[in-house]
């Protein structure tokens, strides 16, 4: 996203909706810029704000005016009073931003929108987490700081160590050059989105070790990493894996119960 300085007016609107805190105004030139190593084409800006058409000419010389009486002259709060925003088409590897941050676009690896995943909500119709195994949900960047691929790496490629095995509808797996190690494409490592997912799983026996290594390595980032765990629950009902997360000091939240009322119908997967 660019704001086109000949419209800007710095009225300072916009600043308040990017959620990256990528906007400033610059006092030297007297206008909103784009910080674009932060902005991670979310499209907040163009998406939430109304837009007006005023002649920015017009808008300045009434603002410079007003000043000298000492009142000031500002548009609603949710507005952009001269239709500021510029977007541009975006390539690759920059294009990576919106597909993960602006939750308007769908992902063209999986057809979601946003972050391009389902996770393990549709685990009743997909199978991607069976009896006896446990299904980890990896996010980076939210709320509102962001995340870069490189930092994802730092992860996936710790998670791959350890034997566990990353879903293949997941977008960010889509990105791995060696989905054996973890490798995430090398162009797009230094791309900041607003929020992505990596999606694992392994043997319930793995729980402790999965959630050690991801608190390890999230140490080191300049991030938030939040984990999901999913299992299957047993023939009562329960959680198979609540004692065990509380023994690794892990507070459980019921997050989402999927009840199993999908009519299964991916008979591939339910062979494998």
């Amino acid at each position: 996203m660019r704001i086109d300085s000949q419209k800007c007016v710095a009225c300072g609107n916009c600043l308040a909706v990017c959620p990256v805190s990528a906007i400033s105004i610059d006092p030297a030139i007297r206008r909103a810029t784009v910080d674009r190593d932060e902005c991670v084409e979310c499209y907040a800006c163009e998406n939430r704000m109304s837009k007006e058409h005023l002649n920015p000419t017009l808008v300045r010389a009434i603002r410079g005016f007003l000043k000298l009486l000492r009142i000031r002259f500002d548009p609603e709060p949710d507005v952009c009073p001269t239709s500021a925003f510029a977007p541009e088409e975006l390539q690759w590897p920059r294009s990576i931003r919106r597909a993960f941050s602006d939750p308007c676009v769908p992902h063209e690896s999986t057809g979601v929108y946003g972050r391009g995943t389902e996770e393990v909500k549709t685990n009743d119709v997909t199978n991607r987490v069976g009896s006896g195994e446990v299904g980890f949900t990896v996010e980076f960047g939210r709320p509102a700081v962001g995340a870069r691929f490189r930092e994802l790496q730092a992860v996936t490629m710790a998670l791959a160590r350890i034997g566990a095995v990353f879903e293949k509808n997941n977008p960010v797996t889509a990105l791995m050059a060696d989905p054996a190690t973890g490798a995430i494409n090398p162009e797009v490592l230094e791309e900041k989105v607003l929020s992505a997912i990596v999606e694992v799983r392994t043997p319930q026996a793995m729980l402790p070790i999965v959630l050690r290594t991801v608190k390890e390595v999230s140490a080191t980032l300049d991030t938030v990493v939040s984990v999901g765990v999913a299992v299957r629950c047993d023939g009562e009902g329960e959680n198979p894996v609540e004692a065990v997360l509380a023994g690794e000091g892990v507070r459980v939240f019921r997050g989402k119960t999927n009840l199993g009322l999908g009519r299964l119908t991916n008979l591939e997967a339910a062979r494998a």
